[in-house]
């Protein structure tokens, strides 16, 4: 039977992506999906919630309503970790990333919020609402800044990439496990 991808089998390689183009993958990963999967910790145990969101940067954006579960877990423990992938059509599309950092919730008056708000497509949810496109929304704002990234494209393999690759904001602050 003729393989279909002959690079995927034999050894995996080990080799890491420069700084530059890994951060080109991640960023057209994060522009080119729109769901992701946010997991949170809270009293009931880990919760995984599919969120449509928007990105900015390494910035994963979603609105949510203040008393949902995903809400109730930031407020006890802000760590999240965020899945996002491209649809799978075999092993050699298989093309995801693991986000990790600190949920920010950005009411309405955070100073903030305007920077993030410009990459926020409301306009789209207010269609499909029949809301007025002249009132936008008050909703929060959530704002995961990624810290650390684990991003998988085992297409890489073919150019003697490892297939997993792993990045770090260089942005000071709190790292998450």
């Amino acid at each position: 039977m003729p393989l279909t991808n002959p690079w995927l089998s034999g050894p995996t390689p080990t080799k890491r992506l420069d700084r530059q183009p890994l951060e080109e993958r991640i960023l057209n990963l994060l522009s080119s999906q729109n769901m992701c999967v946010l997991a949170t910790t809270g009293p009931d145990g880990p919760l995984a919630t599919p969120v449509r969101y928007y990105s900015l940067g390494f910035a994963v954006l979603f609105t949510a309503a203040p008393r949902s579960p995903k809400m109730r877990n930031l407020a006890a423990d802000p760590r999240v970790s965020i899945g996002i992938f491209a649809p799978l059509v075999g092993l050699a599309s298989s093309r995801g990333a693991q986000l990790f950092g600190t949920a920010r919730v950005l009411d309405p008056e955070h100073p903030d919020r305007a920077h993030y708000w410009t990459a926020f497509r409301w306009e789209n949810e207010h269609a499909e609402r029949g809301r007025p496109l002249s009132e936008p929304p008050q909703d929060t704002l959530v704002v995961v800044e990624a810290e650390r990234v684990v991003y998988t494209e085992h297409w890489l393999r073919r150019e003697g990439f490892a297939p997993r690759q792993f990045w770090r904001s260089e942005r000071p602050g709190p790292v998450t496990a």
